[in-house]
């Protein structure tokens, strides 16, 4: 990251992948202690930079941030050089160049073909990311069903069943904010004033850690629950298109309304919306489901009546859906996504 910056503002020069990957001998020979890592792993670090820049380039991300030596907390091994693991996929060993033989503890839904690994610290703790060429066992059923995604009721199901927000950030708040007054309450370290880490605030910051990772493993666990149950009994499932980042987005300074929108958006931020869309979509097409997203700006599908198709509009207070056109009522959240298998093309599926 530094190279391609400073070649770039100097020189005018702008440096790929490949003019990288000739300079890592030279590079190892100035930094030995990257030798025993192996070469594979550092051109998988080069591609992970290249990656990020062409994204860049392409519009779809920000500028590349540029991290140090102690933020960046891990590698990967791109082949099976450099490791290899010795299990069938429940628990077992892992085998690292210049390091040994490393006890695993952790069982894969399918096992297969190792190809790649990360390692990885992370909340004081070492993993191991293994990709394995597999062929998937799950399973699913012929029904169709729509998703509504909400903070209130975090998913609302086409046949009529809500799933409700367990609010896991909003119940560890308060120990949450206590841990955080304890860590900005001691010296912060600070390498240019020569301030180093005390014991008391290395504590401070692990305990902050784990609350904080125990929000997103009892999420991450919950979402995969709800979608491995909504995959096995639909082969089709839509939902709608959302706008995250502008409904995350902060309220303007001196709104009135702006603590309100705060409040809204850890609620959109507790159920993790994003993450449980996407695994929602690869367990369906992992079990050769299909999965559709429909344009929210076209359908309007919580403003539209599922019976006379006429829109209704509604502001967020509304939670009772009633047509003045036709008289149909229902619940908002089902209601408006009664239609998404419909508009999907699959009518046979839903009626």
């Amino acid at each position: 990251m530094y190279n391609r910056k400073t070649q770039y503002q100097r020189f005018n020069h702008s440096v790929g992948y490949l003019e990288q990957q000739n300079c890592l001998p030279a590079f190892k020979q100035v930094h030995p202690e990257y030798k025993e890592l192996g070469s594979h792993a550092l051109q998988a670090t080069l591609k992970r930079v290249d990656f990020a820049f062409n994204r860049f380039f392409k519009g779809l991300a920000k500028y590349p941030k540029f991290k140090s030596g102690k933020l960046y907390r891990g590698w990967t091994y791109p082949c099976s050089s450099g490791w290899k693991t010795h299990t069938t996929g429940d628990h077992g060993f892992l085998e690292l160049s210049n390091l040994g033989e490393i006890r695993m503890r952790g069982r894969a839904r399918t096992w297969g073909r190792p190809t790649t690994c990360t390692i990885l610290w992370k909340n004081h703790k070492w993993y191991a990311s293994i990709t394995v060429n597999c062929d998937p066992v799950r399973e699913t059923s012929t029904g169709a069903i729509g998703l509504d995604f909400g903070c209130q009721t975090a998913v609302a199901m086409s046949n009529g069943t809500k799933v409700e927000n367990p609010r896991f950030l909003a119940k560890t708040s308060e120990k949450v904010k206590k841990a955080s007054l304890r860590l900005r309450r001691k010296q912060t370290p600070n390498r240019k004033k020569k301030i180093k880490a005390s014991k008391r605030w290395k504590q401070a910051k692990k305990l902050v850690s784990k609350l904080n990772n125990k929000v997103a493993n009892q999420r991450d666990d919950w979402q995969h629950k709800v979608a491995a149950q909504i995959v096995s009994g639909n082969s089709l499932v839509a939902t709608e298109e959302l706008n995250l980042k502008g409904m995350t987005r902060k309220a303007k300074k001196g709104s009135k309304r702006q603590r309100q929108k705060a409040g809204l958006n850890r609620s959109l931020l507790d159920v993790g919306i994003g993450a449980f869309k996407q695994k929602v979509k690869y367990k369906v097409e992992e079990a050769g489901g299909v999965y559709i997203e429909v344009k929210t700006t076209k359908v309007k599908p919580t403003q539209r009546c599922p019976k006379c198709w006429k829109t209704e509009p509604k502001d967020l207070s509304q939670r009772v859906h009633e047509c003045k056109h036709c008289g149909f009522t229902t619940d908002r959240e089902c209601d408006s996504f009664w239609r998404n298998p419909e508009m999907g093309g699959f009518q046979a599926y839903v009626r």
